[in-house]
């Protein structure tokens, strides 16, 4: 499954012809019209033009191309750990993290009627953030590429028996009734989005604000290895907010580590610290400084 489904490709079409027009002024993003990442970025820049994409590597592909100005990526969630395959396939894109976005996620249960469901499709994100509501009613999970796109799929299918679990917008978007609102299993359910450029903000701008940075590194495979790298950050007085690993290839020798950091470059305690972990680590890489945008702790 590679395209949208038919009850969503006249509003992808019209939103890419929209953006097509002013490419400056699009902001990709995965998914059909509305799911949860084109409510953020309508959140996130309001002014801008949301680009449907139907894969996070599309997304940053139209980055890539120019033929949008950004995109809005959703990393992480509060509930269900990592979102995107971002380790993997922004390291590797030239692109920069310009920003961050954090939303609270309520998902709701839709269908043709109100049911009784069989079965609910969802990306599978949702889906584990509602797995609790879905095994209390013995509906059964199935994937699909983003919420609203279930929701669309759902319409096109024509069947009662089936439902969505998507944002409460895409039953009004694709004509679906509303069984149940809010079915994450937790209320504090909240995903944080980075925002990719061509060009990243240059770190001195950012000296006195409240800022983040983000990189990858490779520990190298020795003893004490990641011990080693991370006290570059302690003795520094560094604050690591995120650490994440991840293996690159097949040989299984060495991990990659994916980390976010409070500081930029050119404040001298992160400075050191970079410089430190260079001496410690087979390779560090630089992903991007931006303003937080949620306080950390």
């Amino acid at each position: 499954m590679s395209s949208f489904p038919g009850p969503a490709l006249a509003m992808v079409e019209k939103m890419r012809a929209a953006a097509a027009a002013q490419p400056h002024r699009a902001i990709a993003l995965q998914g059909s019209p509305g799911a949860n990442s084109h409510r953020a970025a309508q959140e996130y820049a309001p002014d801008m033009l949301p680009l449907p994409c139907f894969s996070f590597r599309d997304a940053i592909e139209a980055v890539q191309q120019g033929t949008a100005g950004c995109a809005i990526i959703p990393i992480e969630n509060s509930q269900h750990g990592r979102v995107a395959d971002i380790h993997f396939l922004l390291p590797g894109s030239g692109l920069k993290i310009v920003g961050e976005h954090f939303m609270r996620i309520e998902h709701a249960l839709m269908g043709l009627t109100k049911g009784p469901y069989t079965a609910a499709y969802s990306h599978p994100q949702a889906l584990g953030q509602s797995a609790q509501f879905l095994r209390e009613r013995s509906i059964v999970p199935l994937s699909h590429a983003d919420t609203a796109g279930a929701a669309a799929f759902v319409k096109e299918r024509g069947d009662p028996s089936l439902a969505a679990i998507a944002p409460a917008i895409a039953a009004d978007l694709y004509g679906l009734e509303i069984a149940e609102r809010n079915v994450e299993d937790a209320s504090d359910n909240t995903t944080r989005f980075v925002v990719l450029a061509q060009e990243g903000i240059n770190p001195a701008d950012l000296i006195g604000e409240t800022a983040m940075t983000t990189f990858v590194f490779e520990v190298k495979n020795i003893p004490a290895a990641l011990y080693k790298a991370l006290g570059c950050f302690a003795t520094n007085g560094v604050n690591m907010t995120k650490l994440e690993s991840y293996q690159q290839g097949a040989s299984f020798a060495a991990t990659t580590f994916y980390a976010d950091i409070e500081g930029v470059p050119g404040e001298a305690r992160v400075d050191t610290a970079l410089e430190e972990l260079a001496f410690q680590t087979s390779a560090v890489r630089l992903l991007g400084s931006y303003r937080q945008a949620r306080k950390r702790g």
